[in-house]
């Protein structure tokens, strides 16, 4: 007579199928799902315990995969929010590549974010993907936007097309960028890679608590600054002007004459009032490269907007603490070829 196991409950298997069931069951006991293609740094005690902020990192030039990962953890660690950024990734082995343009995962963690932060860059993407960041645009809740978030969608087709940064209808010009963030793009106005920018704060706004504990002088990069056309529409608000500088050292000289006549606005804020009818706060920088966020007075002015985003000014102390969290050293703007991201990193390796 064939020896019987009792395996589990009222299941009687043969000798040699229990101990392959067994074995099969242990090993997917034990495993592991595999990671979210997105960073998840969760958030400490500080007054953004509870508010979660999504950041997307998506440009080829300004290294945001850098500098986003440093900037969640400064509002986690420091302040307490939770914080999922999410990246350009590629799809062939799950890695951040900026090249690859139609890709961002995770963009359904938009649906229960506070706060968006994006530095993104003429992307083409999906209708599946877009409809997430659209519709938290559209729901009332507030944005940040660095740098290349005024042009950061260049779309080709697609049910999302009036949100592109070509877009020349009136009812809707510029695209996501000049209708959420003020701006679409228009140029370099200081020479790219050879002039700086220096942040002047802008008339009237010396009290703003954007700048609280700014230290005068204390906003340099050397990305150049942008140009805008004056006056910025609606209710938008300068709040530092970018002098342009003769190098990208901190300590050079302004440039004489008509580039610095008038300055023009790197720092503003202004509502946005989607679908909803809900008034947005929006915050706009068109600084934020890893080398910006090298200086001290560019990351408090950037987390002390995340504060005033989200209708907290009354919690930025007199001098916010944005201390680095680990090391942080910025690699120089610049575009890379494809083969520079390989063999890539996935964003759990940042």
């Amino acid at each position: 007579m064939q020896r019987r196991l009792d395996f589990t409950a009222g299941l009687w298997l043969p000798p040699v199928l229990a101990l392959l069931f067994l074995g099969v069951s242990q090993r997917v006991a034990g495993a592991q799902p595999p990671p979210h293609p997105w960073l998840t740094i969760p958030g400490g005690r500080g007054p953004g315990n509870g508010k979660t902020v999504v950041l997307i990192a998506a440009d080829e030039e300004y290294r945001s995969e850098e500098t986003l990962p440093q900037l969640a953890r400064i509002l986690a660690k420091r302040h307490g929010f939770n914080c999922i950024v999410l990246f350009g990734i590629d799809p062939k082995d799950g890695t951040i590549d900026p090249n690859v343009t139609d890709n961002i995962p995770g963009l359904e963690n938009l649906d229960r974010a506070d706060l968006l932060i994006m530095l993104i860059r003429w992307r083409n993407l999906p209708d599946d993907q877009l409809k997430h960041i659209v519709d938290y645009a559209e729901s009332g809740r507030p944005m940040i936007g660095l740098r290349t978030a005024t042009h950061p969608f260049s779309l080709k087709g697609g049910a999302y097309l009036k949100y592109s940064w070509d877009n020349k209808d009136p009812a809707f010009e510029g695209g996501f960028g000049r209708q959420v963030f003020g701006e679409t793009w228009i140029a370099h106005h200081g020479d790219h890679g050879k002039q700086g920018t220096r942040g002047i704060v802008a008339p009237g706004q010396e009290n703003s608590p954007i700048l609280r504990g700014v230290a005068p002088g204390s906003i340099f990069g050397p990305t150049d600054v942008y140009e805008v056309r004056l006056p910025l529409p609606g209710d938008s608000a300068p709040l530092v002007l970018g002098e342009v500088t003769e190098t990208l050292d901190l300590a050079s000289k302004v440039v004489e004459g008509a580039k610095n006549h008038p300055m023009m606005p790197i720092a503003w804020t202004r509502t946005y009032r989607g679908a909803s009818g809900k008034p947005a706060r929006v915050f706009t920088t068109t600084m934020g490269a890893s080398q910006d966020f090298a200086s001290e007075g560019f990351r408090r002015m950037l987390v002390n907007a995340v504060y005033w985003s989200l209708r907290m000014e009354s919690r930025i102390p007199k001098r916010t603490d944005v201390d680095f969290v680990g090391d942080f050293k910025p690699s120089p703007f610049r575009f890379k070829p494809n083969e520079e991201w390989k063999p890539g990193k996935a964003p759990a390796q940042h």
